[in-house]
Protein backbone atom coordinates (compact mmCIF):
# COMPACT_ATOMS: atom_id res chain seq x y z
CA UNK A 1 0.00 0.00 0.00
CA UNK A 2 1.23 3.50 -0.90
CA UNK A 3 0.72 5.90 2.02
CA UNK A 4 3.28 8.98 1.34
CA UNK A 5 5.12 9.61 4.65
CA UNK A 6 3.60 12.95 5.88
CA UNK A 7 0.56 14.31 5.49
CA UNK A 8 -1.90 17.26 6.15
CA UNK A 9 -3.91 16.56 9.14
CA UNK A 10 -6.83 18.76 9.10
CA UNK A 11 -9.23 17.80 12.52
CA UNK A 12 -9.78 21.24 14.31
CA UNK A 13 -8.95 23.29 10.87
CA UNK A 14 -12.20 25.82 10.23
CA UNK A 15 -14.22 26.85 7.64
CA UNK A 16 -12.36 29.06 5.03
CA UNK A 17 -9.21 27.92 6.63
CA UNK A 18 -9.02 24.23 5.48
CA UNK A 19 -9.87 25.04 1.89
CA UNK A 20 -6.50 27.42 1.45
CA UNK A 21 -4.79 24.92 3.80
CA UNK A 22 -5.46 22.26 1.32
CA UNK A 23 -4.23 23.94 -1.71
CA UNK A 24 -1.03 25.33 0.10
CA UNK A 25 0.07 21.63 1.36
CA UNK A 26 -0.18 20.29 -2.52
CA UNK A 27 1.42 23.24 -3.71
CA UNK A 28 4.39 22.75 -1.15
CA UNK A 29 4.89 18.87 -1.97
CA UNK A 30 2.63 17.27 0.23
CA UNK A 31 0.34 14.28 -1.61
CA UNK A 32 -1.25 13.18 1.21
CA UNK A 33 -4.63 14.73 2.81
CA UNK A 34 -6.43 13.14 6.02
CA UNK A 35 -9.70 14.06 6.41
CA UNK A 36 -12.94 12.77 8.47
CA UNK A 37 -16.74 12.99 7.98
CA UNK A 38 -17.10 13.95 11.88
CA UNK A 39 -14.26 17.27 11.78
CA UNK A 40 -17.03 18.89 9.82
CA UNK A 41 -14.99 20.42 6.91
CA UNK A 42 -15.10 17.94 3.65
CA UNK A 43 -17.09 19.88 1.58
CA UNK A 44 -14.63 22.92 1.75
CA UNK A 45 -12.06 20.20 1.20
CA UNK A 46 -14.05 19.05 -1.75
CA UNK A 47 -14.20 22.40 -3.29
CA UNK A 48 -10.43 22.74 -3.25
CA UNK A 49 -9.66 19.48 -4.88
CA UNK A 50 -12.02 20.56 -7.43
CA UNK A 51 -10.26 23.75 -8.17
CA UNK A 52 -6.34 21.81 -7.87
CA UNK A 53 -7.36 18.98 -10.32
CA UNK A 54 -9.33 21.10 -12.86
CA UNK A 55 -6.24 23.05 -12.99
CA UNK A 56 -4.63 20.27 -14.36
CA UNK A 57 -1.16 20.83 -12.61
CA UNK A 58 -2.05 17.79 -10.52
CA UNK A 59 -4.27 14.64 -11.38
CA UNK A 60 -6.44 12.71 -8.47
CA UNK A 61 -4.04 9.83 -8.65
CA UNK A 62 -1.44 11.63 -7.01
CA UNK A 63 -2.91 12.62 -4.11
CA UNK A 64 -3.69 10.35 -1.15
CA UNK A 65 -6.77 10.97 0.18
CA UNK A 66 -8.29 9.45 3.43
CA UNK A 67 -11.22 9.65 5.27
CA UNK A 68 -12.94 8.08 7.89
CA UNK A 69 -16.08 6.15 8.95
CA UNK A 70 -17.97 7.97 12.19
CA UNK A 71 -18.82 6.51 14.68
CA UNK A 72 -22.79 6.92 13.95
CA UNK A 73 -22.46 4.63 10.71
CA UNK A 74 -21.66 1.47 11.97
CA UNK A 75 -24.69 -0.05 11.15
CA UNK A 76 -24.26 -2.34 7.74
CA UNK A 77 -26.97 -0.66 6.33
CA UNK A 78 -25.67 2.93 7.07
CA UNK A 79 -21.74 2.26 5.96
CA UNK A 80 -21.96 2.70 2.18
CA UNK A 81 -24.27 5.43 2.69
CA UNK A 82 -22.20 7.30 4.98
CA UNK A 83 -18.78 6.70 2.74
CA UNK A 84 -20.96 8.03 -0.69
CA UNK A 85 -21.38 11.13 1.23
CA UNK A 86 -17.91 12.00 2.15
CA UNK A 87 -17.37 11.27 -1.21
CA UNK A 88 -19.64 13.71 -2.43
CA UNK A 89 -18.70 16.71 -0.10
CA UNK A 90 -15.06 15.44 -0.96
CA UNK A 91 -16.18 15.66 -4.63
CA UNK A 92 -14.24 12.60 -5.52
CA UNK A 93 -15.06 9.24 -7.34
CA UNK A 94 -13.30 7.29 -4.45
CA UNK A 95 -11.50 7.36 -2.24
CA UNK A 96 -7.33 6.31 -1.61
CA UNK A 97 -8.20 4.84 1.87
CA UNK A 98 -11.24 4.47 4.45
CA UNK A 99 -10.87 4.07 8.41
CA UNK A 100 -13.28 3.03 10.96
CA UNK A 101 -12.42 6.18 12.95
CA UNK A 102 -13.12 4.32 16.31
CA UNK A 103 -14.07 0.94 17.68
CA UNK A 104 -17.59 1.98 19.04
CA UNK A 105 -20.95 2.15 17.69
CA UNK A 106 -23.52 5.30 18.49
CA UNK A 107 -27.29 4.99 17.57
CA UNK A 108 -27.61 7.11 14.02
CA UNK A 109 -29.20 10.14 15.28
CA UNK A 110 -26.28 10.64 17.77
CA UNK A 111 -23.24 12.52 16.66
CA UNK A 112 -21.77 12.45 20.52
CA UNK A 113 -22.73 10.38 23.19
CA UNK A 114 -24.21 11.75 26.41
CA UNK A 115 -25.71 8.27 28.37
CA UNK A 116 -25.51 5.37 27.56
CA UNK A 117 -28.71 4.92 25.40
CA UNK A 118 -26.69 6.75 22.72
CA UNK A 119 -24.20 3.55 22.12
CA UNK A 120 -25.37 0.52 20.03
CA UNK A 121 -23.82 -2.48 21.50
CA UNK A 122 -21.57 -4.95 19.76
CA UNK A 123 -24.52 -7.18 19.66
CA UNK A 124 -26.66 -4.40 17.51
CA UNK A 125 -23.54 -3.09 15.40
CA UNK A 126 -20.59 -6.00 15.54
CA UNK A 127 -17.25 -4.53 14.05
CA UNK A 128 -17.20 -7.26 12.14
CA UNK A 129 -20.21 -6.16 10.04
CA UNK A 130 -19.12 -3.17 9.73
CA UNK A 131 -15.53 -3.83 8.24
CA UNK A 132 -17.30 -6.17 6.04
CA UNK A 133 -18.88 -3.17 4.39
CA UNK A 134 -15.52 -1.39 4.15
CA UNK A 135 -14.84 -4.76 2.27
CA UNK A 136 -17.65 -4.35 0.24
CA UNK A 137 -16.81 -0.45 -0.61
CA UNK A 138 -13.34 -2.19 -1.93
CA UNK A 139 -15.16 -4.24 -3.87
CA UNK A 140 -17.03 -1.78 -5.36
CA UNK A 141 -14.85 0.83 -6.12
CA UNK A 142 -15.46 2.98 -3.70
CA UNK A 143 -12.21 3.05 -1.71
CA UNK A 144 -8.22 1.57 -3.04
CA UNK A 145 -8.08 0.65 0.69
CA UNK A 146 -9.28 -0.36 4.01
CA UNK A 147 -8.29 0.00 7.68
CA UNK A 148 -9.52 1.03 11.02
CA UNK A 149 -8.63 3.81 13.91
CA UNK A 150 -7.60 3.93 17.63
CA UNK A 151 -7.38 0.08 17.71
CA UNK A 152 -5.68 -1.03 19.87
CA UNK A 153 -3.59 -4.83 19.90
CA UNK A 154 -6.56 -6.63 21.37
CA UNK A 155 -9.28 -5.12 18.87
CA UNK A 156 -6.92 -5.47 15.78
CA UNK A 157 -6.24 -9.34 17.25
CA UNK A 158 -10.13 -9.88 17.74
CA UNK A 159 -10.83 -8.64 13.80
CA UNK A 160 -8.48 -10.37 12.22
CA UNK A 161 -9.16 -13.30 14.23
CA UNK A 162 -13.39 -13.53 12.75
CA UNK A 163 -12.39 -11.78 9.29
CA UNK A 164 -9.99 -13.70 6.44
CA UNK A 165 -8.86 -9.55 5.02
CA UNK A 166 -6.78 -7.57 8.02
CA UNK A 167 -7.02 -3.88 8.14
CA UNK A 168 -4.38 -2.64 5.95
CA UNK A 169 -3.73 0.86 8.41
CA UNK A 170 -4.10 1.35 12.19
CA UNK A 171 -4.63 5.23 12.34
CA UNK A 172 -3.52 6.24 16.24
CA UNK A 173 -2.10 8.70 18.61
CA UNK A 174 1.74 8.68 18.40
CA UNK A 175 4.70 10.86 19.64
CA UNK A 176 7.47 10.66 21.73
CA UNK A 177 4.79 10.48 25.19
CA UNK A 178 3.11 7.60 23.52
CA UNK A 179 5.71 5.69 21.76
CA UNK A 180 3.04 2.00 21.53
CA UNK A 181 6.10 0.40 20.72
CA UNK A 182 4.40 -2.75 20.92
CA UNK A 183 1.33 -1.98 18.87
CA UNK A 184 3.86 -0.52 16.37
CA UNK A 185 6.16 -4.15 16.47
CA UNK A 186 2.35 -5.93 16.15
CA UNK A 187 1.50 -3.92 12.90
CA UNK A 188 4.91 -4.45 11.45
CA UNK A 189 5.05 -8.15 12.18
CA UNK A 190 1.49 -8.22 10.69
CA UNK A 191 1.52 -5.71 7.51
CA UNK A 192 -0.28 -3.40 9.23
CA UNK A 193 0.62 0.34 8.24
CA UNK A 194 0.72 2.78 11.07
CA UNK A 195 0.02 6.57 10.74
CA UNK A 196 -0.02 8.82 13.86
CA UNK A 197 -1.97 11.56 15.08
CA UNK A 198 -1.62 14.65 17.29
CA UNK A 199 2.28 14.35 16.90
CA UNK A 200 2.80 17.65 18.06
CA UNK A 201 0.47 17.49 20.97
CA UNK A 202 -2.21 18.70 19.56
CA UNK A 203 -2.42 21.78 21.29
CA UNK A 204 -4.97 23.75 19.72
CA UNK A 205 -7.95 21.49 21.20
CA UNK A 206 -10.95 22.24 22.33
CA UNK A 207 -9.98 23.24 26.48
CA UNK A 208 -12.34 20.60 27.19
CA UNK A 209 -10.31 17.99 26.00
CA UNK A 210 -6.98 19.52 27.82
CA UNK A 211 -5.78 17.93 31.15
CA UNK A 212 -4.37 20.25 33.89
CA UNK A 213 -0.93 20.96 33.64
CA UNK A 214 -0.48 18.18 30.71
CA UNK A 215 2.85 18.38 29.84
CA UNK A 216 4.28 20.13 26.34
CA UNK A 217 6.41 18.36 23.79
CA UNK A 218 7.07 21.20 21.95
CA UNK A 219 8.79 22.43 24.98
CA UNK A 220 10.46 19.43 25.45
CA UNK A 221 14.14 20.55 26.60
CA UNK A 222 15.29 17.26 24.93
CA UNK A 223 13.29 17.97 21.84
CA UNK A 224 14.53 21.62 21.57
CA UNK A 225 18.06 20.62 22.13
CA UNK A 226 18.21 18.18 19.61
CA UNK A 227 16.44 21.26 17.35
CA UNK A 228 19.08 22.58 18.23
CA UNK A 229 21.45 20.25 17.23
CA UNK A 230 20.14 20.10 13.74
CA UNK A 231 19.22 23.67 13.47
CA UNK A 232 15.88 22.85 12.83
CA UNK A 233 12.37 23.52 14.93
CA UNK A 234 11.09 21.33 17.54
CA UNK A 235 7.96 20.82 15.16
CA UNK A 236 10.41 19.54 12.48
CA UNK A 237 11.86 16.57 15.25
CA UNK A 238 8.77 15.49 16.33
CA UNK A 239 7.36 14.22 12.65
CA UNK A 240 11.09 13.33 11.87
CA UNK A 241 11.13 10.93 14.75
CA UNK A 242 7.88 9.49 13.02
CA UNK A 243 9.98 8.85 9.56
CA UNK A 244 12.47 7.29 10.95
CA UNK A 245 9.75 4.72 12.88
CA UNK A 246 8.51 3.76 9.57
CA UNK A 247 5.37 5.07 10.31
CA UNK A 248 3.05 7.83 8.59
CA UNK A 249 2.55 11.21 10.43
CA UNK A 250 -0.21 13.78 10.05
CA UNK A 251 0.57 17.07 11.25
CA UNK A 252 -2.43 19.99 11.28
CA UNK A 253 -1.48 23.23 10.20
CA UNK A 254 -3.33 25.93 8.60
CA UNK A 255 -0.23 28.51 8.28
CA UNK A 256 1.14 28.15 4.79
CA UNK A 257 4.74 28.63 6.52
CA UNK A 258 3.90 26.00 8.47
CA UNK A 259 2.68 23.62 6.44
CA UNK A 260 6.22 23.97 4.46
CA UNK A 261 8.21 23.57 7.08
CA UNK A 262 6.73 20.25 8.26
CA UNK A 263 7.31 19.32 5.34
CA UNK A 264 10.37 19.90 5.21
CA UNK A 265 10.95 17.35 8.46
CA UNK A 266 11.93 14.80 5.51
CA UNK A 267 15.33 16.55 5.55
CA UNK A 268 15.75 15.81 9.00
CA UNK A 269 18.03 12.76 10.06
CA UNK A 270 17.93 11.74 13.74
CA UNK A 271 20.73 9.86 14.72
CA UNK A 272 21.52 6.94 17.19
CA UNK A 273 21.86 9.34 20.01
CA UNK A 274 19.15 11.57 19.13
CA UNK A 275 16.58 8.74 19.46
CA UNK A 276 18.20 7.04 22.29
CA UNK A 277 16.79 10.31 24.29
CA UNK A 278 13.46 10.44 22.44
CA UNK A 279 12.73 6.79 23.37
CA UNK A 280 13.37 8.01 26.84
CA UNK A 281 10.67 10.25 27.33
CA UNK A 282 7.49 7.67 26.73
CA UNK A 283 4.87 8.12 30.00
CA UNK A 284 2.12 6.48 27.88
CA UNK A 285 0.73 9.75 28.17
CA UNK A 286 -2.58 10.39 25.75
CA UNK A 287 -3.76 14.25 24.97
CA UNK A 288 -6.78 12.01 23.40
CA UNK A 289 -8.06 10.39 25.85
CA UNK A 290 -11.34 9.28 24.78
CA UNK A 291 -12.92 10.91 27.61
CA UNK A 292 -15.59 12.25 25.61
CA UNK A 293 -17.40 8.95 25.01
CA UNK A 294 -17.08 8.04 28.34
CA UNK A 295 -20.91 7.34 30.38
CA UNK A 296 -21.77 5.03 33.06
CA UNK A 297 -22.05 2.09 31.56
CA UNK A 298 -18.91 2.56 28.72
CA UNK A 299 -15.23 3.54 30.04
CA UNK A 300 -11.83 4.21 28.98
CA UNK A 301 -10.99 0.88 28.94
CA UNK A 302 -13.60 -0.43 26.35
CA UNK A 303 -11.93 2.21 24.42
CA UNK A 304 -8.08 1.65 24.88
CA UNK A 305 -8.30 -1.90 26.53
CA UNK A 306 -5.98 -0.35 29.06
CA UNK A 307 -6.16 0.90 32.49
CA UNK A 308 -6.53 5.16 33.23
Amino acid sequence: MRCLAIGLGTWKSGKGEVGRAVKAAIKSGYRHIDCAATYGNEAEIGEAFSEIFKEGKIKREEVWVTSKLWNNAHKKEDVIPALKQTLTDLELDYLDLYLIHWPVAFKPDVASPKKDEDYLSLEEAPILDTWKMLREAKEQGLVKHIGVSNFSRKKLQDLMAESNENPELNQVELHPYLQQQELLEFCKQNNIHLTGYSPLGSGDRPEGMKASNEPSLLENEVIIEIAEKHQASAYQILISWHLTRDTAVIPKSTNPGRIEENLKSSEIKLDKEDLEKITKLNKHFRYVTGEFFVTPGNSYEDIYDEKK
